[in-house]
């Protein structure tokens, strides 16, 4: 017999609106305990600096994480001109100053340089491993070594906000893997200038966004009150961009024992014709709740991953 997991079988996602200065880690952390819950993970760490959408899964949304990891984000950030600095954060240590203070139309004019798939080298102090250790790591103990470049997808960048000659408030949607501190490097090289993230707010990732977010006090209140189940969502809301298809209990138990199903001709043709990009990833549902994530392969549905919900 299997070792009884600790806590409450509690499933579902959080859009939990991360505080300045706490680590992804710990918000997580501080979720799964006020939901006594048995697991708990999140979609895309957010540095301790920035505030926002940081999507946490308890329970059976585990086993989403993966395909939201890969959905596209929206960000919100300030540069302040004037100094660069090592991590180009505020958190950084200054490298650079410089007189030189872009103008709004100044950014407005090299944004679009910035839109599209471009070619971006992460910042020295990110997650990334060099030689199996983390590049902040290496970063902090003064090693010098070279990100390669990487394809990232930005798909609009605009200035919303000039507060004064020192600030610029920019909106970016952007695909995986971008880093918006390599932006605010780059855009400061195009401009001749010396500039930082002083910051930065993410307002959405895939189907979540700030509307859905909640504060960290409000949910412990929630909890305190016993209505935390209250401020979860579904698990299949991380999968709302597959295509979904309603099964029988009878083929909602073949799929929950890992057996494959075989599928009508019209309902392969429906899928077909909602499938985009080579997809074959196809959601199972039952009564309205996820039974399985599939792949759609010769006329039928093979289970991928399972939720036992």
């Amino acid at each position: 017999m299997g070792r009884r997991r600790k806590g409450d079988a509690v499933s579902g996602w959080l859009v939990l609106d991360k505080p300045h200065d706490m680590g992804s880690t710990t918000a997580v952390t501080r979720v799964r305990r006020l939901f006594n819950a048995q697991k708990a993970g999140h979609a895309g760490t957010l540095d301790p600096l920035a505030t926002g959408v940081l999507p946490i899964a308890l329970g059976e949304a585990t086993k989403t994480v993966a395909h939201l990891v890969e959905a596209d984000k929206a960000y919100r950030f300030t540069i302040e001109w004037g100094t660069t600095t090592a991590s180009f954060d505020r958190e950084g240590a200054i490298t650079a100053t410089s007189d030189v203070r872009p103008t709004r139309e100044q950014v407005e004019a090299v944004l679009p340089a910035f839109v599209g798939e471009i070619d971006q080298a992460p910042p020295a102090f990110s997650a990334i491993k060099v030689d199996g250790e983390r590049a902040y790591d290496l970063a902090r103990e003064g090693v010098e070594f070279e990100l390669a470049a990487r394809k990232v997808t930005i798909h609009d960048a605009r200035v919303i906000d000039q507060p004064d000659a020192d600030h610029v408030e920019i909106e970016i949607a952007c695909g995986k893997g971008t880093y918006v501190r390599s932006i605010v490097r780059d855009l400061a090289v195009m401009l001749g200038a010396c500039g930082h993230v002083s910051a930065l707010r993410r307002a959405q990732v895939g189907p979540f966004d700030e509307d859905r977010a909640i504060t960290l006090e409000f949910l412990e209140d929630l909890c305190q009150k016993g209505r935390g189940l209250e401020a979860l969502l579904p698990v299949e809301t991380a999968l709302d961009d597959i295509p979904a298809l309603a099964v029988t209990t009878e083929d909602a138990f073949r799929l929950s024992q890992g057996r494959a199903i075989v599928l009508l001709p019209r309902q392969v043709e429906t899928l077909k014709a909602c499938l985009t990009g080579g997809s074959r990833t196809v959601l199972a549902t039952q009564g309205g709740q996820a039974v399985s994530i599939c792949e759609l392969r010769a006329g039928q549905l093979s289970p991928v991953r399972v939720f036992n919900l």
